[in-house]
């Protein structure tokens, strides 16, 4: 299985999802499954996530400092079963890249995995402040654990 995680800049929430869903891959020995993320925009391509990601993975024991910002592809469709994204905007985004409907059935809302079909984002913490990370870690790690857990049943 390979996973896609995309948020707006690649550089908070995406980077974060994509440490915290490792660390569920090795919890969880799900050793044929691989999860990288990338962003809708091009802001931040090449930069090392927010620092203030670095930090709240950092205190979950998570290092997130190798990785680096990219902008999705229309490719990512090919290359990744499952593209989970942040919010509508995300969502929108993606979908305007797909050149094939099948390739929509590939994506979906993060937060639908432990809130299905609500449709709820993940809120961007970048104005959120210290607490705001804390909140968007909360959630992402609720959504990876139900994830891989899932992914663990099915093997």
């Amino acid at each position: 299985m390979k996973i896609l995680m995309v948020c707006l800049g690649n550089i908070c929430r995406s980077p974060l999802a994509q440490g915290i869903m490792e660390q569920k891959i090795n919890k969880y020995d799900l050793n044929n499954t691989i999860v990288d993320s990338a962003g809708t925009a091009d802001y931040h391509v090449g930069e090392n996530p927010d620092p203030r990601a670095v930090n709240i993975a950092k205190k979950h024991g998570i290092d997130i400092t190798k990785q680096r910002g990219r902008k999705f592809s229309p490719n990512d469709f090919k290359k990744f079963d499952k593209i989970y994204v942040m919010d509508h905007s995300n969502l929108s985004d993606i979908s305007s890249l797909a050149e094939d409907g099948n390739y929509l059935e590939k994506v979906d809302l993060l937060l639908n995995s432990i809130f299905p079909d609500e449709n709820r984002a993940v809120p961007d913490p970048y104005y959120g402040g210290k607490s705001g990370f804390e909140n968007v870690y909360q959630l992402l790690d609720a959504a990876c654990e139900q994830i891989a857990a899932t992914l663990k049943q099915k093997q």
